[in-house]
């Protein structure tokens, strides 16, 4: 009579290899060469290529530096009323075309003859005489 305990089972148990013993076979590391020892590791060619380039050192920004739209005096002549006062949103009514009045610097490029003031703008050396020569301000 046939039990179920008895019966021999479908699948062959598992033959386990590397583990010492008398088995005998290479554990899926073929045979010898640098790739059976223990330890090995064979460095990637893009790792030789990386580390051939130098280091770059020292502290990079990650935000590129802005660039600053420059509007000469000779422009303020042409834009502005004696007496006017010159900002960023004065000069994006204008018609000067720049996303935030941090980025315009007022060069000294052209003459000047009205009294104007200038407030919150970055402002060259030269245009600061200008301004001042005639009579203005420089905020």
């Amino acid at each position: 009579m046939t039990y179920l305990h008895m019966l021999t089972g479908q699948h062959k148990s598992r033959k386990r290899v590397g583990r010492g013993g008398k088995r005998g076979t290479y554990s899926g590391r073929g045979q010898k060469g640098q790739k059976a020892r223990a330890g090995h590791r064979i460095r990637p060619a893009l790792r030789d290529v990386i580390k051939k380039f130098p280091k770059k050192r020292g502290y990079r920004t990650l935000v590129p530096p802005q660039p600053v739209r420059a509007v000469n005096v000779g422009l303020l002549e042409r834009l502005f009323a004696s007496g006017a006062r010159v900002t960023g949103d004065t000069l994006r009514e204008k018609g000067v075309r720049v996303r935030r009045p941090e980025q315009i610097k007022i060069l000294g490029s052209g003459l000047l003859s009205k009294k104007l003031v200038v407030e919150g703008l970055a402002v060259s050396q030269s245009a600061a005489q200008k301004i001042t020569a005639a009579g203005g301000k420089v905020k």
